[in-house]
């Protein structure tokens, strides 16, 4: 597929020689692993472990990291990451020169989440029509859910299914939000996370999802046609449930099949 530029993505540029240590000590996965042709998912946390930030980390010129971040979300990270800045030599800036970039199927550089989704990079702007809304039913066909799903300050960070789709290193060492998500991953708590669903019906304005006895069990994060993305309590994925009055059936792609 001819490559779209994805018109509700910011670009931010991180430099200077502190730039991967200071990275490393904030976020949830391991900020070496950036390469050209090698981007990183992870996420900025709460202390308590809830997602503020999901970003994808790609390699710029000249040993800058360059980060694709929700385009609202931008100047609130860019404010973030500079109180955590103090004296290390790093500058951080937006950069409208640049946009992020996709295609699918297939593709390289692979989207660090899964290459289901196809390949997305970093590129100069203005190179590529806008796509942001085909590249969202692609999204919700192939069910990956993604920053709008994640919100802010809401879900915790393995319940966005982050350590089903690459988004965070158990071994790098410390973070903000760790303790809680090294809890979780290694005691198997996580009873909610975000999974994709079909639906048969028209939910009409409803937002919670419910089982066959009229109690809810889970919240509408993003729909696109007959597909969503919810945030479930995993323990109901086998059982009848609604939304309105459509059905709703959980989906089991490669990347979640583990987990339900």
């Amino acid at each position: 597929m001819t490559p779209i530029s994805l018109e509700n993505r910011a670009v931010l540029a991180l430099d200077g020689p502190d730039a991967v240590a200071f990275l490393q000590g904030l976020i949830t996965h391991d900020v070496a692993l950036v390469a050209p042709g090698r981007a990183v998912f992870a996420g900025l946390l709460s202390p308590q472990g809830k997602a503020l930030f999901d970003f994808h980390l790609h390699a710029g010129d000249g040993g800058a990291i360059l980060i694709d971040v929700a385009a609202k979300k931008a100047d609130a990270l860019l404010k973030r990451l500079s109180m955590y800045k103090l004296r290390k030599a790093v500058t951080l800036a937006r950069r409208e020169d640049l946009a992020v970039l996709a295609s699918w199927p297939g593709g390289a550089p692979a989207d660090a989440r899964t290459a289901v989704l196809g390949a997305r990079w970093v590129g100069p702007a203005g190179s590529a029509p806008a796509g942001a809304d085909a590249y969202g039913a692609h999204r919700h066909a192939v069910g990956v859910p993604d920053s709008a799903d994640i919100g802010t300050d809401e879900l915790l960070w393995l319940e966005t299914g982050a350590d089903l789709l690459d988004g965070v290193s158990f071994t790098k060492g410390c973070y903000v939000g760790q303790e809680n998500t090294a809890r979780m991953h290694h005691r198997d708590k996580v009873r909610r996370r975000l999974v994709p669903v079909t639906l048969d019906g028209e939910p009409g304005d409803a937002i919670d999802v419910k089982d066959d006895a009229g109690r809810a069990c889970g919240k509408l994060r993003s729909r696109r046609g007959d597909h969503a993305i919810v945030h479930l309590r995993l323990e109901e994925a086998d059982k009848p449930l609604f939304l309105g009055d459509a059905k709703v059936a959980v989906r089991r792609p490669a990347w979640l099949e583990s987990a339900l």
